[in-house]
């Protein structure tokens, strides 16, 4: 069975810490080299990470990043050698409700789509 590729990049940040995770969910955000909070991974849009992605929706955002977002993290936050960028927390916070509540109903979980760019921003 071949995986389907879909247009674009995808950008996972951790947004929540390590405290009372499940093994199985820790050993995804480890496969996903997502460590720690405020850590971020680009991946390709694929079925496999899109599939990860909603198995730990519960403790990370992500959306589809564009090019521009890409180069600006390269350039401030770039390690040698390094799969994932060690972000700042967010200016102004994650959202209104707080890093419990999805995203859709004004917290910071789960799929942002296009508006991961405006939080990678304001961490960069």
């Amino acid at each position: 069975m071949s995986e389907e590729t879909k247009k674009g990049k995808l950008a996972a940040v951790r947004v929540r810490g390590l405290v009372g995770i499940k093994k199985e969910i820790k050993d995804t955000l480890d496969m996903l080299k997502l460590y720690r909070k405020n850590y971020c991974v680009v991946l390709d849009d694929t079925v496999t990470s899109r599939g990860m992605l909603n198995k730990v929706k519960d403790f990370i955002t992500w959306g589809v990043i564009d090019e521009e977002t890409i180069k600006l993290l390269k350039e401030k936050r770039s390690e040698k050698d390094k799969k994932f960028f060690r972000l700042n927390p967010p200016k102004k916070g994650y959202g209104r409700k707080g890093i419990k509540i999805a995203f859709g109903i004004g917290g910071a979980l789960g799929d942002r789509k296009e508006k991961i760019n405006d939080l990678l921003n304001r961490m960069i």
